[in-house]
């Protein structure tokens, strides 16, 4: 393994990567076989650079967000709806700045996150790893986490605050980036989470990562990117298409405030000002809503053997999430139960879109669906379970009233 001073700038970092054959699957004996990439194929594992080259990478990613910006508002346009829920996006980050400006101290100087990890030949192929404290022996098991905004701005670090609080609790999260619009359409998209799950599958035990333990999470546009991944590859393995990670190989499947359905979401984003016109370039047109459309894919006749592929599902919802209605969580719960796949649907009455991804961990003590989250992935782990019950509170990042005033203000 190379050390990081061997690494040059990810433009010269060449790894080769696995690709999968989409063509007819193979059968033996009338019997489909599920075949993954071998070592072989494994890519180079390309390690943290140096923070002076964190810097300059931020700075060509800035560049690159910018002049993608430019191309959006040419999208967007200047609608007073888009306008107003930007300035009220600019007074949230404010409000919530004190515990923001911590997460980034650690993000940036904590030596247990290892940023900007290549997988992919994309420009945002990407992740960053938190790995716990070397408190303990063994592999840890990992949770792959695909953030949301609004198939926007969605970007690694937007879930560094889950990332540091789970590896608190002995686990390893892997936080992917990947090309949002304009750089790319949600093929793109779930093109590239495919693609990072497969490097955390194949590569996490470098780590000190438990390959036969992982976990799939997604929040808002990153649940529905990530769970069309997981239904896509359960569809592959059924079939016996050559592909380098299972989706059988995933412990559970945690789903946060997500939507699972674009037939009943673009009118609704579009009254919220994510205008018809963007959502359907995003989605590749109507014509591509049901193959994106995880709750209504379900339903096909020869999607159905996938579905016996696919692993615990566990969605969570805000019943007074205005960004995505409950009751997307909802409908793709039922889909799931009708294909027979164990499905658990968790409605936090009086919680939004934001209260269970940022307010509620910013605030501290104890959390519901974070402590769910880890009773899964520790469920079948004594020691484990052991230490959760005598962990120390999370502290609070943020005092009260900000955080009241920045529910209050919130654009999601």
């Amino acid at each position: 393994m190379q050390s990081s001073s061997e690494i040059h700038h990810h433009e010269r970092c060449r790894p080769v990567f696995p690709t999968e054959n989409t063509g007819p699957a193979d059968s033996d004996k009338g019997k489909v076989r599920r075949r993954v990439m071998g070592k072989s194929s494994v890519p180079q594992i390309c390690r943290q650079q140096s923070f002076g080259r964190d810097i300059g990478h931020a700075a060509a990613e800035t560049y690159l967000i910018t002049r993608l910006s430019f191309d959006l508002l040419g999208y967007l346009g200047v609608g007073y709806r888009w306008i107003t829920r930007l300035l009220a996006l600019a007074c949230y980050a404010i409000l919530l700045m004190p515990g923001f400006l911590q997460v980034a101290y650690h993000y940036f100087f904590s030596p247990q996150v290892r940023r900007s990890i290549v997988y992919g030949d994309q420009p945002r192929n990407r992740l960053d790893l938190y790995i716990p404290p070397p408190t303990s022996a063994g592999l840890k098991p990992v949770v792959v986490f695909v953030t949301g905004g609004a198939w926007i701005i969605g970007y690694k670090a937007w879930g560094s605050l889950l990332g540091l609080q789970l590896a608190e609790r002995d686990i390893i999260v892997a936080c992917l980036d990947y090309r949002n619009f304009p750089q790319g359409t949600i093929s793109d998209m779930v093109r590239d989470v495919s693609q990072g799950i497969s490097f955390v599958c194949n590569n996490i035990s470098a780590f000190g990562g438990d390959p036969n333990r992982i976990y799939l999470m997604g929040q808002s546009a990153g649940a529905h990117i990530s769970s069309c991944a997981l239904i896509e590859q359960a569809i592959k393995e059924s079939r016996g298409e050559r592909i380098t990670w299972s989706a059988s190989q995933i412990k559970a499947y945690f789903g946060l405030s997500g939507g699972y359905n674009l037939f009943n979401m673009v009118e609704h984003f579009h009254n919220r000002g994510l205008y018809r016109s963007i959502f359907l370039s995003i989605m590749e047109g109507e014509e591509s809503f049901e193959q994106y459309s995880p709750g209504t894919r379900l339903k096909e006749p020869r999607v159905r053997k996938a579905a016996s592929l696919l692993t615990h599902i566990v969605l969570f919802h805000g019943s007074e999430d205005y960004s995505i209605p409950c009751e997307a969580s909802k409908t793709f719960a039922e889909a799931l139960q009708g294909v027979e796949v164990k499905t658990d649907l968790i409605v936090y009455n009086g919680k939004t879109h934001t209260d269970l991804f940022l307010q509620d961990p910013l605030r501290g003590g104890k959390d519901e669906l974070f402590d769910h989250i880890v009773a899964v992935i520790h469920a079948n782990d004594s020691d484990a379970l052991s230490k959760d019950a005598v962990a120390p509170p999370r502290r609070r990042l943020v005092p009260e009233i900000l955080l009241k005033l920045a529910g209050k203000v919130s654009p999601f």
